[in-house]
């Protein structure tokens, strides 16, 4: 299943090879639910004057009926991570853990009104 993607770059130039790997990581999250209706993700470097080197912060908006599915991983205490890719990862792993876990709710509300009936 092909979810549609929105990618925001801020702070930074787009990237052709991002791009590539959040709809890859996206697209992956369609075995987990067929309810997922879209996904934005904002991929941020913020100016962090303190601190040595390029740091990433990463959101995931998944929408499904209901409620959304939103992760950031923004992390104060680390001040972001300096790997893109790592932040990609994370955060998609972290959204996985939430869809799964709505899925769960979900088969277990229907479930118990199954056995209702």
């Amino acid at each position: 299943m092909t979810i549609p993607v929105q990618i925001t770059f801020r702070h930074m130039e787009s990237s052709p090879a991002l791009e590539t790997r959040v709809r890859e990581l996206a697209d992956h999250l369609g075995v987990f639910s067929d309810r997922i209706l879209g996904c934005r993700v904002v991929v941020d470097s913020p100016h962090r004057h303190h601190h040595q080197g390029k740091v990433f912060n990463v959101k995931v908006q998944l929408a499904l009926p209901g409620e959304d599915v939103v992760v950031d991983m923004e992390r104060p205490d680390r001040d972001g991570h300096e790997d893109v890719y790592v932040v990609l990862r994370d955060a998609f792993d972290a959204a996985k853990r939430q869809l799964q876990q709505r899925m769960a709710a979900i088969r277990g509300d229907e479930k118990r009104r199954e056995k209702l009936s």
